[in-house]
């Protein structure tokens, strides 16, 4: 079952949800996560309590909006926009990704958050 969450990066907040697979789970029962981002182009990254192996998911191709497992980083990655790699507009990650969620919206408006000192993912329990 998908969960929905909340992230919060300095003023932006922006809601996404956390696909059915087993790195998302392992990643919803740690929640809430409280980091201080990492930024890698128009990626936020940070690394997270979450020891997971590649999955069927797994890919270099990723789209604005996804978010993402790196298991050689144990880190989740937020991706809004090119990153270093990048040949265009689409971000690239570093290595493969296990796809874990996707930002519901506009996920361009966190580039507008760059340079934020903490990021907070909250679950969104339903009423």
């Amino acid at each position: 079952m998908s969960s929905k969450i909340r992230i919060m990066a300095g003023d932006i907040t922006v809601d996404a949800k956390l696909f059915d697979t087993d790195c998302a789970a392992a990643i919803a029962a740690i929640l809430p996560i409280e980091a201080v981002p990492n930024e890698w182009g128009d990626e936020f990254y940070c690394e997270i309590p979450v020891i997971m192996s590649h999955d069927h998911t797994a890919t270099v191709k990723v789209n604005i909006g996804d978010i993402g497992y790196w298991p050689p980083g144990r880190a989740l990655a937020i991706f809004f926009g090119p990153t270093p790699l990048s040949t265009g507009t689409k971000p690239v990650p570093a290595s493969e990704v296990n796809i874990v969620g996707r930002i519901m919206g506009d996920a361009l408006v966190l580039r507008k958050a760059k340079g934020i000192q903490k990021l907070i993912i909250v679950e969104v329990k339903p009423l």
